[in-house]
This record gives C-alpha cells, sequence and structure tokens, in this order.
C-alpha cells in the first residue's frame, strides 16, 4: 500500500488541511504520478466550494498535474517508470463508447475528472488511467506545464476542432489565466490577433503576450468599427456580453466560438446570423492526442503560460490569491 499525504477540504468552501489516503494494489491499466509541480485552476476553486453541486468531501483538488511517473500497471506500454508526464482535466475514459474509439475521448460520456469523485493533485501522488496520461517533450519546461493541460488546451483545442486558417483574422475576449494563453498560440499559429480587454493597463500587456491590436470590450463605438474584421473570435470570460455586438465584428462564414463558462442564456439575434452564415460554437477540454499535440507545438514556439508559484504548504494562500483576482496569470504549486 501506498500512502499519499495530500491536502484536502472536508467541507464547501473550507480550508485545505493535511489528509492522507492510502491508494490500492495499482490496476493493470493505471499509471501513478509523482507530482512535481500542480496548476491551480478556477475549476479548483468551483469544486472546492461545491458551485457545481457534485463535489465529494474530503476534496483533494488539482488537475494540472506534472510530474515523473512513479509506477505503471503490467498493460501500460507508453510510459514508463522515470517519464516525465502531464495529467489534466481527465483521469480516465471509457475507452469503448464511439466518441473514444473516434478519438474524442474528451467528449466521452464515461470520462472521470481527475477531481471528480476522485483524490487530485493537491498531493505528493495521484493516479490515473494511462490512456490519460501523456508524456511531457524534453524541452518543455515541467515548472509551467500544469496550466496547458486545462488551461493551454481549453484554448488550443478550438484552433484544431475549427479548423482554423493560420492566415485567420482572431479576437480573444479576456485576458486572462486562459486568454494570455489564447494570445501566444494563436499568434504562432500565424494568426493576426486582437485581444479584446477591458483594462487600459493590459494594452501593452495584451500586445507583449502576442496581440497585434486591441479594442476596448468596454467601448461598444470600438466594437462597432470592427464590424466585418475577424473569422473567429474566442470568448474565454464568463460573464454576459453584449454577444449580437460581437458578432457583428464577424466576416461572412465567421464563429464566436466559447470556453468561458458563461451561466446565463445568450441572446442571439438570429437574422444578423443567418445573413452572414455566422456560427456560434463552445468546447471543452482536449482529447489525450490533442494534449500531445498542443505540448509539441507548446515546445516547438517556445510557449509557456504566465505563472506564478507557491510552495505546495502554501495551497491556502494560492487559493485565496487566485480567488481575490490577483493571479498574473495562472498560479503553480511547487512540491515542497
Amino acid at each position: 500500500m501506498t500512502t499519499v499525504n495530500a491536502f484536502a477540504a472536508t467541507e464547501p468552501g473550507g480550508p485545505l488541511t493535511p489528509f492522507t489516503y492510502e491508494l490500492g494494489p495499482i490496476g493493470d491499466q493505471d499509471v501513478d504520478i509523482d507530482v512535481q509541480h500542480c496548476g491551480v485552476c478556477h475549476s479548483d476553486l468551483s469544486m472546492l466550494g461545491n458551485d457545481w453541486g457534485f463535489t465529494q468531501y474530503p476534496f483533494v483538488p488539482g488537475h494540472e498535474v506534472a510530474g515523473v511517473v512513479a509506477a505503471t500497471g503490467d498493460q501500460v506500454t507508453h510510459v514508463e517508470v522515470g517519464d516525465r508526464v502531464g495529467l489534466g482535466w481527465h483521469a480516465g475514459y471509457c475507452m469503448t463508447c464511439d466518441q473514444c474509439l473516434g478519438g474524442h475521448h474528451n467528449t466521452c460520456a464515461g470520462a472521470s475528472g481527475t477531481i471528480v469523485g476522485r483524490h487530485g493533485g493537491f498531493a505528493d501522488r495521484v493516479r490515473a488511467q494511462a490512456a490519460a496520461v501523456v508524456k511531457l517533450p524534453d524541452d518543455l519546461d515541467a515548472r509551467s506545464a500544469g496550466p496547458l493541460l486545462c488551461g493551454g488546451i481549453t484554448v488550443f483545442n478550438p484552433l484544431v476542432q475549427t479548423g482554423l486558417s493560420p492566415t485567420a483574422r482572431v479576437g480573444v475576449i479576456g485576458i486572462g489565466g486562459l486568454g494570455h494563453m489564447a494570445l501566444k498560440f494563436m499568434n504562432a499559429w500565424g494568426c493576426e490577433v486582437t485581444a479584446f480587454t477591458s483594462s487600459d493597463s493590459k494594452r501593452q500587456e495584451a500586445l507583449d503576450l502576442g496581440a497585434h491590436d486591441t479594442i476596448n470590450s468596454r467601448d461598444p463605438e470600438a466594437i462597432a468599427a470592427a464590424a466585418g474584421r475577424f473569422d473567429l473570435i474566442l470568448s474565454t470570460v464568463n460573464v454576459k456580453l453584449d454577444w449580437n455586438g460581437y458578432l457583428g465584428t464577424l466576416r461572412p462564414r465567421g464563429r464566436l466560438h466559447l470556453v468561458g463558462a458563461v451561466t446565463e442564456p445568450l441572446d442571439l439575434q438570429v437574422f444578423p446570423m443567418l445573413m452572414g452564415q455566422l456560427s456560434v460554437s463552445s468546447s471543452p477540454t482536449g482529447s489525450p492526442a490533442t494534449i500531445a499535440t498542443m505540448l509539441d507545438f507548446a515546445a516547438r514556439h517556445a510557449i509557456a503560460p504566465q505563472t506564478e508559484h507557491f510552495p505546495m504548504n502554501q495551497v491556502n494562500e494560492a487559493m485565496a490569491h487566485l480567488e481575490a483576482g490577483k493571479a498574473r496569470y495562472r498560479i503553480v504549486l511547487d512540491r515542497d
């Protein structure tokens, strides 16, 4: 039996305190990962507070894991002990449904979340199904790799799923934990990139991150002046906006793609969409194959999230820093 030292909450919104549990015998298709670094995602906060109604306590957050393989099951072949690996939102899949068999594991109805009904990566070890574990490229820095495995793939997956042209003109709404990585990926993809930001103080920072231009998202006239400009707009925010105003900035056959979890219904005017053959779509995290592609792309183009680091034993301070909106732009816990 392996004893895992973790940090867990025992009630919604409660503090994360030291917690130990025992891992049973490793399954034939499982991988145990010695956690070296773990990103702190806003989804960890949502799960901590049971905002989505399915958190189980004691709850160990952490689904942006970068570490080293400590043990493998007998049937695991693509990674071995000592390999540097990553683990994101999903810790396993059914492997038999049409989605899994078609390579779309991220939309498997039977997928298991790394922090849903199981203990996550705010710990010294985490276990997952081998299919969900992705090898890190040799020249990718493990210290900053964690946020790529959730936030990074969330904004990279639409580039793949929409077949985005490298000559496309794209806009990114919200330059934060997701949006700043979107700017980097889209710039390296070859696109002309515009950042929609509500903060004048972020204008130069957005340009430094990869944007070629910025638009004040609080200025309706500035948005209207961009009419017919973009092939794709990627929204990373979780608040209601004037979606029809943004649709007006799309070129014919353009797309508004949402990766921010907006909880309010979208108020859309269909006639302009019909006349311009516009689309509105969304997507979750990516499949293991797409995650591997993203990691290779990030390594090739030296793309890394902008991170702040806390030691693992300061997990509550890190969570409070994120909840206060002070993160610039992703937080990573480093193993003590």
